[in-house]
């Protein structure tokens, strides 16, 4: 088990022993995760490649009467207090809407949400692509179990998890984030069909490490272009559906019939859907590569999707676009793309365990001389799933 569970748990315990003097009922962790290949792919119902990974997500509660909810973000300095009902948005403590839509989600299933004085922290990089908001929303579905006494399948969680951002949140994405961060396995990725829900386990090639870089450009899922993007698939399905009868999503679309239809969509939708179909077939590739150990197929597939991403897709920014074109020529580096929802964030690099420090050194120094920016290196390492995080009533 990763060492980032214990911190965390005696992060948050402390935390939440700070501030409200007492000992929590119930604790939870989530991991964030990281997209090998398959973006923006999972809300058209395709397929996608990510890894859990050894930082996270934990909180800590007890029930209180009545119904007001008291949340505490350590990491913030900051805490808010709303009741139960009506549970509603607030820009002052936006921190605070992941852990209300959980609550609205529940509710509107008819299971009970016991009030609650909760303490929040993690040690995942925000605004780097790597899901901390999933993480949070997959944790606090884990607490409320626990302080509730209801039961939920880990399918279930991710899916109320899912709920809770798009319905309350208000961010059109699809089930990647929060499915990688329920089902993670050690030392490996999840290959999950987005339609079915269908996951099966993939290996990371021996002698690989997985290394994000942090381009220090933040960004915001909640963006319209982000939502924008997906309004764009969707008028592309409802073109291409009038000549391919049985097609409900750009999943249902191979390679060869994209490129027939290609000229009856606009100029902007062809681009979208283009890099949607061709992305769901590298997911495929990729998994075959990776399990064959053709690192150098890999490689090769990892670039066609970031450049699908910058031209296609348009999700990319100047310096993630430092970033790979930094990594791709190093002989040591065996994949590099730009990860998550784009517009800032991060890249996933696969490099040779021994020749990180040396990757690393290399991109800092040559990131900063072509963008006059500080990139972060972050190593992880591939990890279990959520759980609830044992405590001295659990113990």
């Amino acid at each position: 088990m990763s060492s980032a569970v214990p911190l965390a748990r005696e992060a948050v315990f402390a935390a939440f022993r700070k501030a409200t003097n007492q000992a929590p009922e119930a604790a939870a962790y989530a991991p964030g995760r990281v997209n090998l290949i398959g973006e923006h792919t999972d809300y058209n119902e395709g397929f996608v490649l990510p890894a859990a990974v050894d930082r996270g997500v934990a909180l800590a509660a007890r029930r209180v009467p009545g119904d007001t909810f008291t949340l505490h973000a350590v990491d913030f300095g900051d805490s808010c207090a709303f009741p139960r009902a009506p549970l509603e948005r607030n820009p002052k403590h936006s921190w605070a809407d992941y852990f209300k839509g959980v609550a609205w989600a529940l509710l509107k299933r008819g299971i009970n949400v016991p009030a609650c004085e909760a303490a929040i922290t993690g040690d995942i990089p925000r605004g780097a692509g790597l899901s901390s908001s999933a993480a949070y929303e997959v944790a606090t579905v884990l607490l409320f179990q626990t302080l509730g006494g209801f039961e939920l399948s880990s399918l279930e969680v991710a899916q109320l998890a899912r709920e809770a951002e798009n319905g309350f949140v208000g961010v059109a994405c699809g089930i990647m984030d929060q499915m990688a961060s329920a089902f993670g396995e050690q030392g490996k990725a999840l290959l999950l069909d987005c339609r079915s829900l269908a996951r099966e386990t993939v290996a990371i090639p021996p002698g690989l490490r997985i290394v994000v870089v942090n381009s220090g450009v933040r960004h915001s899922l909640a963006s319209s272009e982000y939502n924008k993007r997906r309004a764009e698939c969707e008028e592309g399905v409802r073109i291409m559906a009038s000549s391919l009868p049985g097609v409900t999503a750009l999943r249902d679309v191979e390679p060869e019939q994209m490129a027939r239809l290609a000229p009856a969509l606009p100029p902007l939708v062809r681009k979208r859907c283009r890099h949607v179909v061709s992305e769901n077939a590298r997911v495929g590739q990729a998994v075959t590569a990776m399990r064959s150990g053709d690192t150098t197929r890999l490689k090769t597939l990892m670039a066609a999707s970031h450049v699908s991403l910058r031209d296609d897709y348009e999700v990319s920014c100047p310096e993630l676009d430092i970033l790979v074109d930094l990594a791709l020529p190093l002989p040591y580096c065996h994949g590099a793309r730009l990860t998550g929802a784009g517009f800032g964030g991060s890249t996933v690099n696969l490099v040779e365990a021994d020749a990180v420090g040396t990757f690393s050194e290399t991109i800092v120094s040559g990131y900063r001389q072509h963008s006059g920016r500080a990139a972060e290196i972050h190593v992880f390492e591939p990890s279990a799933g959520a759980r609830v995080l044992p405590t001295a009533r659990t113990m």
